[in-house]
């Protein structure tokens, strides 16, 4: 690829701020209706390349593909949760009404414990949120102030 044809851009804000790869896109001949479009993001320590298959129906810009595909991240996470909280691999699928009982009771079994917390009254939940936001925020303008100088 050229060099003309790479574009730095955030693949969304992470633990330690912005996500910043090189990104290109190469758009794909097909005759099937849509667009295909290949999206290569490259590592800017490592160089390491990663690609992506991009189907849409209309052309999409390279800034909304970056943030799409810096979106899967949250999906991969998730998926380990579930898993291993929730005992949804713990199942031998054999019939769709038995697995639909598991992965019923499995996500009830998830979701007891954020409804069983003890209840707080509302001035200790405000003033809780409130510290919260004001140390991401502390965080969020540190890491954002290390991320400058260091570029």
């Amino acid at each position: 690829m050229p060099k003309r044809a790479w574009q730095k851009l955030s693949a969304g804000a992470g633990a330690k701020g912005h996500r910043f790869y090189d990104w290109a896109v190469i758009h794909l001949a097909d005759p099937r209706p849509g667009t295909r479009q290949l999206l290569i993001r490259r590592n800017r320590g490592t160089g390491e390349l990663a690609c992506y298959r991009c189907c849409s129906p209309a052309p999409v810009p390279l800034t909304t593909l970056a943030c799409v595909a810096g979106s899967r991240w949250r999906v991969e996470e998730f998926l380990p949760s579930g898993k291993s909280l929730a005992a949804l691999d713990e199942h031998q699928v054999r019939r769709y009404l038995s697995w639909s009982r598991w992965v019923t009771l499995a996500m009830l079994a998830h979701a007891f414990p954020a409804v069983v917390q003890p209840v707080h009254d509302a001035v200790h939940r405000l003033g809780r949120s409130d510290w919260r936001r004001r140390h991401q925020a502390r965080s969020q303008a540190s890491r954002y102030r290390r991320q400058t100088a260091q570029a």
